[in-house]
């Protein structure tokens, strides 16, 4: 296996600010004498070369300027933002709430004909009933301290997924036995998700493939991911969303994807799975 996106996306972060210290060298300049020239607090030109700190785009263009390279903001301040974009907290990206999120990420999912989806830890995002999305949503909120607009956020979410039922879409979904038994809402609205699981199933653009707790395994279980086309995969970390583009690393991921659906039950295993589960709540 490759090295992980988080790893990717410090390397593109590291690669900014290894480039804008080579500038201030070759310029002659000291961080000190840099930071003076641009008005900053004397440690900071120490942070944004170290990679501590990443630079705003004025910052990248008073330091070019600073060191006599001017020309050289605009290939640099378009990488930044590239380096950026791979790793986006979750507070920042739920600053508002939540609601906005779903709404900016619907043209994505409409223009996606081929999702691939791993689950470790939740049910998909687009097979979640509105209680089960209550019920996460909620504990994301909490848990977060970010602004609670919960009901508006599960009825875009609920939105988002319209794409399983209109338009021209296939699912390969994976998703680990214990995700069926994962208690993110009671025991009654479990069941619900259980059963709208199993007809989310039955679905003749949908494949659901459960890797048993028993499964011998050639992939150990991973963060959740999807895969959206072979455009980019989107891992969710404990943080962060970290976007995948680099076609080296999201042919890791797909590789790893046909090795866990390998392992995968399918139809009426699956399905005996799914019921086992939804029989333990009642």
């Amino acid at each position: 296996m490759s090295s992980s996106p988080l790893s990717s996306a410090q390397a593109a972060r590291k690669a900014i600010a290894d480039q804008l210290d080579q500038i201030r060298r070759d310029a002659g300049k000291t961080g000190l004498e840099l930071a003076d020239e641009c008005g900053w607090h004397k440690s900071k030109s120490s942070r944004i070369a170290r990679g501590i700190t990443m630079p705003s785009d004025e910052d990248i263009r008073a330091w070019c300027t600073a060191c006599g390279v001017p020309e050289r903001a605009p290939d640099l301040i378009a990488a930044s933002r590239t380096a950026e974009s791979m790793y986006t907290r979750w507070r920042d990206l739920h600053r508002n709430g939540m609601t906005r999120v779903h709404q900016t990420t619907t043209p994505l999912y409409q223009r996606t004909r081929r999702f691939r989806v791993y689950a470790s830890n939740l049910m998909p995002g687009m097979t979640q009933t509105g209680p089960y999305a209550t019920g996460l949503l909620k504990s994301i909120t909490a848990f977060q301290g970010t602004p609670d607009d919960v009901g508006k956020a599960v009825q875009a979410r609920l939105n988002r997924s319209r794409v399983m039922v209109e338009g021209d879409h296939q699912f390969a979904l994976l998703m680990e036995e214990a995700v069926l038994y994962y208690a993110v809402c009671d025991d009654e609205d479990m069941a619900d998700q259980l059963d709208h699981l199993l007809d989310v199933m039955a679905r003749p653009n949908v494949s659901l493939g459960v890797i048993p707790f028993r499964a011998r395994r050639t992939v150990w279980p991973l963060e959740a991911f999807y895969a959206f086309d072979s455009e980019l995969v989107a891992v969710e970390t404990l943080t962060a969303e970290i976007n995948v583009t680099a076609p080296g690393e999201i042919g890791t991921y797909l590789r790893a994807f046909a090795d866990l659906a390998r392992v995968a039950v399918y139809g009426g295993a699956a399905r005996e799975l799914i019921l086992k589960a939804r029989n333990s709540r009642g």
